[in-house]
């Protein structure tokens, strides 16, 4: 950390964000531009105004800030609530939420933000409204086999089930020939090369592309793993605890989903998966197991191929070759 670096903890919600700076004050603004005009007079060239990631919240002073030449970091929440959990504090205020931000950014020396470009940020607005539609689909389904269940369905409600449906499932097929084509159009060459890994279709290959800002938000591969929420919770204690290890699940739920699926086709094709895959299972373990390891091995082979720049290619390491 740079010793002139000030930091500013920020605790952001819908309407305010509470601020707390290296000279001990508390201040609060509204979450507008004319709170963010009032919250700028603070800064200088050293300031580093560091926040939690609060959904949408936190993006409009984000970017604002940025356009303003301030360097700003966008933290997990977990992580800052592991922090204060550490710190055994027992106050929960805006005002404490703030402090505990500032004493973490001077703890920790968080890496930036840069935010997205235009066309990422298209991006995950289309898969965010895909997951909207998903899960319509989902309720209506549920829907459809209470109404064929019972012993009399009207007719006219299992057409109108029927024709949501198909509405749903064609807006969200829409949308990721959309995603495809943006993703396409700015990582074309990414988009080939983590394409050319076999389970990963194109689609998939997209969605990961998206999901990762283009990968560039992690630094390692253990770390895209635990934002996938693959990696493993191993609970043991004394003699007495001995549960069975489990997949965290604390990460993206879609990107998780989309490599199960991708995971029954790398278990086949691709070498390395194959190969894992079949230890697993020969050593009596679940073909659910397996398949996660799977998923984990796929990650690990995207991850090495974006940061290298290299093409998948089973013969050497069984991952890449230029």
């Amino acid at each position: 950390m740079n010793e002139n670096t000030n930091y500013f903890g920020i605790d952001i919600s819908k309407d305010v964000f509470d601020v707390m700076g290296s000279d001990g004050l508390f201040h609060q603004f509204g979450n507008e531009l004319t709170g963010f005009k009032k919250f700028i007079k603070l800064m200088d060239c050293n300031s580093h105004c560091v926040m939690e990631s609060t959904g949408v919240y936190h993006l409009r002073l984000a970017y604002y800030l940025i356009e303003h030449n301030i360097k700003v970091s966008v933290e997990n929440p977990l992580s800052v609530k592991r922090f204060i959990q550490m710190k055994l504090s027992k106050i929960k205020t805006d005002k404490s939420d703030s402090k505990m931000i500032y004493e973490y950014a001077i703890m920790n020396s968080p890496s930036l933000w840069t935010g997205q470009t235009k066309s990422q940020i298209e991006c995950s607005h289309l898969l965010s409204l895909s997951n909207l539609y998903t899960k319509e689909i989902i309720v209506l389904k549920n829907k459809l086999h209470s109404e064929e269940a019972q012993g009399s369905p009207v007719p006219r409600v299992i057409r109108s089930i029927n024709r949501s449906l198909n509405f749903y499932q064609k807006e969200i097929e829409t949308l990721e020939i959309t995603v495809l084509k943006l993703v396409k159009q700015e990582y074309r060459d990414l988009h080939s090369r983590i394409k050319s890994i076999p389970g990963l279709g194109a689609k998939a290959s997209a969605l990961l592309i998206v999901l990762t800002d283009g990968f560039e938000r992690f630094n390692t591969a253990s770390e895209l793993c635990s934002f996938a929420g693959l990696t493993p919770i191993i609970r043991e204690s004394g003699s007495s605890i001995r549960s069975r290890p489990r997949i965290s699940k604390m990460g993206n739920r879609r990107l998780r989903k989309i490599l199960f699926i991708c995971s029954f086709s790398a278990s086949k094709h691709n070498k390395a998966c194959r190969e894992l895959y079949n230890r697993i299972v020969a050593k009596g373990k679940s073909k659910k197991l397996a398949l996660v390891a799977v998923c984990n091995k796929l990650l690990k082979q995207a991850f090495a191929i974006a940061k290298s720049h290299l093409w998948y290619d089973e013969n050497y390491r069984s991952v890449l070759v230029k």
